[in-house]
């Protein structure tokens, strides 16, 4: 038996599963507490000079190719899917969802230039790593933060 639906469901009276909590267990949510951000913003801001415009947050930059090569899809793909997922947001260190991302298609090769590929590698080493493994649980060990280059941050 076939029962229809009486009208189309309109975005305003769709509630989101997450009622506006993130779920723990999500792999992007995972991976964010996985790597170890202030790191990497220290060995990122290196790229800068004193002056001139404010670069977008390395968060934004490094988790923007992380996503891209995870999911395997083109620049333009990876802005879509940022804009559409809290979770991808989240991961990119956004305070809340928004429509609109500071960024287009055109950063990602800006971003390309500044963050070594086999960082991005690594990072989506680690979660292939957190895929595999069960959900995570409040007293299961949480994996070890991605090791900062100490070359690669200018410092010997």
């Amino acid at each position: 038996m076939y029962r229809t639906r009486e009208h189309q469901l309109s975005i305003y009276d769709y509630l989101p599963p997450y009622h506006g909590e993130l779920a723990g267990r999500n792999r992007w949510v995972r991976l964010a507490e996985a790597i170890d951000w202030d790191a990497f913003e220290r060995e990122y801001s290196g790229h800068f000079g004193h002056a001139g415009k404010v670069a977008l947050p390395a968060r934004v930059a490094y988790g923007c190719l992380i996503i891209r090569a995870a999911l395997g899809v083109s620049d333009r793909e990876t802005v879509a899917l940022i804009r559409e997922s809290p979770y991808l947001q989240y991961f990119l260190g956004f305070s809340t969802f928004t429509d609109d991302v500071p960024f287009s298609p055109r950063s990602m090769e800006r971003f390309r230039t500044r963050i070594p590929a086999a960082r991005v590698r690594e990072a989506v080493a680690l979660l292939r790593r957190l895929e595999a493994e069960s959900p995570a649980r409040a007293d299961a060990p949480q994996p070890a933060a991605l090791p900062v280059q100490a070359e690669a941050a200018g410092e010997s």
